[in-house]
């Protein structure tokens, strides 16, 4: 039996108080922030981002929030996010975050194929989704690396940059996953 924590190239592990520091600087950067929001991009306190993480972090029921270290050299590398589970519907949305320092390394599929793979056979889930901006590319390739499928487009959603963009609907259904997507 493996790890079911651990993938290819990372591991998720419990938020650390450690972790806050890079989290939230990371979560401050405006080209990240960017793809993580919809709205618009104000500077926020330490506090309230670390109070953010912190809550995402609590792991209760099907609410899981956990750091992202890599396998070769244990540094921290992100976050990832499942929440808003039911009993009755088993599905739940998924939220990342991989520090600049990371990306373009495969971090981020492993880690979304890491967490679907414990969403399914640990959490019990049917169903993962997530919503991601038309122009975060890099993110799309990814989640479809991973094994999501796009569902829909909310045409126009988000304001950018003096621009209109779409809001793309992912999903990954338990019957159809594939650990080798």
């Amino acid at each position: 039996m493996t790890d079911p924590l651990s993938g290819r190239l990372v591991r998720l592990r419990e938020l650390r108080e450690t972790d806050l520091p890079r989290l939230t600087a990371w979560w401050r950067e405006p080209g990240l922030a960017i793809q993580q929001l919809t709205g618009p991009v104000h500077p926020q306190p330490d506090a309230r981002l670390a109070d953010m993480f912190r809550a995402w972090s609590q792991n209760t029921g099907t609410d899981l929030g956990l750091s992202v270290e890599t396998l070769d050299t244990g540094d921290l590398a992100g976050h990832v996010t499942l929440y808003g589970a039911t009993p009755k519907d088993r599905c739940a949305t998924l939220a990342i975050i991989i520090g600049p320092p990371h990306q373009d390394r495969g971090l981020g599929t492993d880690v979304l194929r890491t967490t679907i793979r414990y969403g399914f056979a640990e959490l019990g889930l049917h169903r993962i989704e997530l919503t991601v901006n038309g122009y975060n590319t890099r993110a799309l390739a990814a989640y479809r690396r991973a094994g999501f499928t796009e569902e829909g487009r909310r045409r126009e959603a988000v304001f950018r940059a003096g621009s209109w963009h779409d809001q793309v609907q992912m999903g990954v259904l338990s019957t159809e996953w594939h650990e080798d997507a």
